[in-house]
This record gives structure tokens, C-alpha cells and sequence, in this order.
């Protein structure tokens, strides 16, 4: 039976969270106040799962397929994260990489419904204040970006939002986390991307980015608000620009439960692969030479893993 803060009736039917559609039993619908708001018939999760199937199956596009897999979140997590694990070979890439880049270019034009949680810098001195909005009181896991290097695709702004929104529905789909534990958020502080700020439809601050000490006091009060709120949650950094990412980084690597994605998570799993290759080999790693194309958050952070790997093998690093 729901509990004193339960939905029941068409209430349940938007919540997303409680939502079950068609597999709510009969016995639950006449509890629940759903009799007469679902068809008759009630279905399993493995037939909604089958049935989901065979919709995104017959679409020709993947951002129509992730348009599609956007609104079941929005509607019934059960069945999306079911949706998800039940073939991630197929799920994982129209989530996240690569269709989400497409997403979050055309993020204004293909906007449905807000989720996440959008902290312009126009709102500072209320971050908290904001933050107090969303409903969870018990936040783990914030996935957070500033739009400004949205993997390759460069400044999004405020569309950079589909980054966090499909990192998180990963941390759920492959890690189990329970999806209200996951917070995706914007720190809004601009974009330079004319074109965006030219379109009608976008979605975010229209100005300049902020730049130096006022953007690093936007980050510093962030922080603390969720620090004050969520005192348990990890702060994963993703797509920021090189030259942010990396003070980010060490201004609160020390003080916080917090990584940054591209530096550390890319560099953890590049230097894994190369040993596994080293085994093949059996050549130690200081014997490489390696060559990196670019200075983005990626290279920088796997060459410095390498590096301090290396010298954990005795290499001198200062000859």
C-alpha cells in the first residue's frame, strides 16, 4: 500500500519514479486509485521491455531513438533503466557517446521537459537557495559541467546538459546506483558560441562566458552548497575546458570526494589497457615511448598518469 507520501491515482501515472504503467497488477490499481486510467490488459516488464524494443527498433535515426528513450525517463524509470541493461551493447551508445553529442549541439530545438538543474552564475549569492529546489534530500553522485568543451564538439552552453543527464543514466544502468541518489547540473556562466547565442531556441544565459575570479567564486560557492546540502555526494567534473578542469581539479581533489572524468577517469582506463598490453609483451612501461596528438583534459591527464607510473618504476622524470 503507498504511504502517507505516496502517489496514487493519475499523480502515480506522472510520477516517474513510482510510475509502473500497464505492469501495475489489479490488485495495485484498485488500491491505488488507477482503475479506469490504464488500458485493461496487465503486462509484464519483460513485455514493456519488448515492446519499447520494437518501437526504437523501427526508427531509421539514433537522435529519434534517444528522443524516444528521453521521454520513457521522464515517465517510467523502471522501464528505462530495464530498457537499458536489457541490451547495452545497443542502449549505451544512443544514451551517451556518440548520440549525445548530436543531442546536446541541437539541445535547444529538441527541449521537452526540464531535468537536472540549471545554476546560472546570474543566481550567485543563491546557489544554495537553488539547489534547495531539487526534491532528493539525499544526493550521492552530481555529474556537473559548464558547457565549454562538450567532448569534441566544443562550447554548448547550457546544452552541455545532455552530458550529465547521460552520464548518470550510466552510473544506474551499469553501477546500480539508485537513480534518485543522481544529481546531472549546469553551472551556467555562458557560452562563446555565437551561433548559439544568435538561435532563438537556446536555452541558456545569453552573454559571454565569465572568466577569472568571479567564475572562480561561482565554482567555490557551488561547492559549499552542496557540501551543506549533500554532505555525502562525490562531484564528478565533466567537459570543462583544459585551462578550468585542471585548477578545478586541484583546488578540491584534497578537500572534497571529487574526479575529474576526463583527466582521471580517461587515464585510469588508457593505462589500464596499456598494461594489458605490456603483459603481451612483457616490456616494462618505462621502455614506451608515447606520442599524444593535442593538449585536451584527456592527453594532459593520461600523460601525467603515465608519467607518475613510470616513475613508480624508477624512473627519473627530472633527467
Amino acid at each position: 500500500m503507498p504511504g502517507p507520501t505516496h502517489p496514487t491515482g493519475y499523480d502515480l501515472l506522472r510520477n516517474p519514479r513510482h510510475n509502473k504503467g500497464t505492469a501495475f497488477t489489479e490488485a495495485q490499481r484498485s488500491a491505488w486509485g488507477l482503475e479506469g486510467l490504464l488500458p485493461p490488459a496487465v503486462t509484464t516488464l519483460a513485455l514493456q521491455v519488448a515492446r519499447r524494443h520494437t518501437e526504437i527498433a523501427a526508427l531509421q535515426d539514433d537522435l529519434q531513438k534517444y528522443l524516444v528513450l528521453s521521454d520513457l525517463q521522464a515517465r517510467n524509470e523502471t522501464l528505462y533503466y530495464a530498457v537499458l541493461m536489457s541490451d547495452p551493447a545497443t542502449y549505451m551508445p544512443l544514451v551517451y557517446t556518440p548520440t549525445v553529442g548530436e543531442a546536446c549541439q541541437k539541445f535547444g530545438h529538441i527541449f521537452r521537459a526540464p531535468r537536472g538543474m540549471y545554476l546560472p552564475i546570474s543566481a550567485r549569492g543563491r546557489l544554495k537557495q537553488l539547489l534547495s529546489n531539487w526534491p532528493e534530500n539525499d544526493v550521492r553522485f552530481i555529474v556537473v559541467t559548464d558547457g565549454e568543451r562538450i567532448l569534441g564538439l566544443g562550447d554548448l552552453g547550457a546544452g552541455g546538459m545532455g552530458i550529465p543527464i547521460g552520464k548518470l543514466s550510466l552510473y544506474t544502468a551499469c553501477a546500480g546506483v539508485p537513480p534518485q541518489y543522481c544529481l546531472p547540473i549546469v553551472l551556467d556562466v555562458g557560452t562563446n558560441n555565437q551561433v548559439l547565442l544568435d538561435d532563438p531556441l537556446y536555452q541558456g544565459l545569453r552573454q559571454h562566458r565569465v572568466r577569472g575570479e568571479k567564475y572562480i567564486a561561482f565554482v567555490d560557492e557551488f561547492v559549499a552548497a552542496v557540501e551543506q546540502l549533500y554532505p555525502k555526494c562525490s562531484i564528478q567534473w565533466e567537459d570543462f575546458a583544459n585551462f578550468n578542469a585542471v585548477p578545478i581539479l586541484a583546488r578540491y581533489r584534497d578537500k572534497i570526494c571529487t574526479f575529474n572524468d576526463d583527466i582521471q577517469g580517461t587515464a585510469g582506463v588508457a593505462l589500464a589497457g596499456i598494461y594489458g598490453a605490456l603483459r603481451i609483451t612483457g616490456q616494462k612501461l618505462s621502455e614506451q615511448r608515447f606520442l599524444f596528438l593535442g593538449a585536451g583534459s584527456a592527453a594532459t591527464g593520461i600523460a601525467e598518469l603515465i608519467s607518475l607510473a613510470m616513475a613508480q618504476e624508477g624512473m627519473d622524470l627530472t633527467a
